[in-house]
């Protein structure tokens, strides 16, 4: 899947929920493309910022967009890789912190 359809396509879908992409479109389309790279990889589009078992069963929590998404954006105002982020986030009328990482060790280390 080509990257600007995706980023349309999801754009579409994640907005109404209340889910921006990042302003800084480069590092949107570096995240997207990773995105592809592992769906080719794992046949999924796994979290390109963590690493995945390559068993969808264990990898299920982190495939885009993650089960923690929701409470890092609600807390931080952007998700652990920073590609789906609030508008005040956008808006820079938040602080850009580090988002930690949600995920149990125990998924982790498989």
């Amino acid at each position: 899947m080509e990257v600007e359809k995706l980023y349309e396509m999801l754009k579409k879908i994640q907005e109404p929920k209340g889910y921006n992409f990042n302003i800084d479109k480069k590092r949107v389309f570096e995240l997207l493309e990773a995105l592809i790279k592992n769906k080719d990889r794992y046949g999924y589009m796994v979290c390109p910022c963590r690493l995945a078992s390559g068993s969808k069963e264990n990898d299920r929590d982190i495939i885009c967009p993650c089960v923690y998404r929701k409470p890092d954006v609600e807390e931080y105002g952007s998700c652990y890789c920073n590609l789906y982020v609030s508008t005040d986030w956008n808006q820079n009328k938040i602080p850009h912190e580090y988002v930690p990482e949600r995920r149990p060790p125990e998924k982790i280390m498989f």
